[in-house]
């Protein structure tokens, strides 16, 4: 049985100082349909916070880079913005990248205060995009006679690896028959090994959940495989899915919260 969605939306009641700009930071892709996604997805931010500025960027491969248009928006007057990573886990890009970046435009623009939002995940509310994405592939949320496969792009950080594995022990407790995690690159069990094992193991049908924001190289691999395997589902990726949408706007409002705390002390 699905669980009530959870809206986060106005879960923190904040006036929004000045009309902060967010400035998404998506990974980039050369697939063009990765960066149409964001573009929805964030559209869909937008009609929630018509108060707040959304600005699209991208770590590889499209445009606008993050500290480019951190820079524009510096030249152009503002003073303050919230970057909010588009990541689903805290791995290399949130723990590295992002925060090398933005300690060159801290250099450039000593005046321009920048707090950094949470990573996506994890978040009860993914797991209801999740949900979401198997119940329009067929699958009833929380089918007790379906083994779910929960696949995540992979990464040489052990702790994001592990995020993936503690959301399928958790995802587990809400009535399907069993939820392994999975990984499309750097470690194992791939796709199509989880999916083999569930189903030698006597599950009646695996469904496999595509743990990606956008699509691209890996949710196409991962659903040729797994299909291939004998999946009989894969689910689309999360993409604007609206508790995606809820998601990045609470992320926002914690950033916000956390700078009137530090400011408040």
């Amino acid at each position: 049985m699905r669980h009530p969605p959870v809206n986060l939306v106005n879960s923190v009641n904040l006036v929004n100082p000045a009309g902060r700009p967010m400035v998404a930071v998506a990974h980039g892709s050369r697939d063009p349909r990765a960066a149409e996604t964001v573009a929805r997805l964030l559209d869909a931010v937008r009609a929630r916070r018509p108060d707040v500025p959304v600005h699209a960027s991208f770590l590889d491969h499209s445009a606008p880079a993050p500290g480019r248009l951190l820079d524009g928006l510096a030249r152009d007057g503002v003073d303050a913005a919230v970057v909010l990573p588009l990541l689903l886990t805290a791995a290399y890009h949130s723990k590295s990248d992002i925060p090398g970046v933005l300690n060159r435009v801290r250099g450039r623009h000593p005046r321009l205060s920048l707090r950094t939002a949470g990573t996506l995940g994890p978040h009860p509310l993914l797991m209801d995009a999740l949900e979401r994405r198997l119940a329009e592939a067929g699958v009833e949320p929380g089918d007790p006679g379906t083994a779910v496969v929960l696949v995540s792009a992979g990464s040489s950080d052990a702790s994001a690896n592990a995020t993936i594995a503690r959301l399928a022990r958790e995802w587990r407790s809400r009535g399907w028959r069993d939820v392994v995690p999975a990984y499309a690159s750097a470690v194992r069990p791939t796709p199509a090994e989880a999916v083999a094992a569930l189903l030698d193991a006597g599950a009646p049908r695996v469904a496999v959940a595509s743990y990606f924001l956008a699509p691209g190289y890996f949710a196409d691999k991962v659903r040729a495989e797994s299909l291939a395997a004998g999946a009989g589902a894969v689910s689309s990726v999360l993409g604007a899915a609206p508790e995606v949408a809820d998601l990045i706007v609470h992320r926002y409002d914690e950033a916000l919260e956390s700078s009137s705390t530090l400011a408040a002390v």
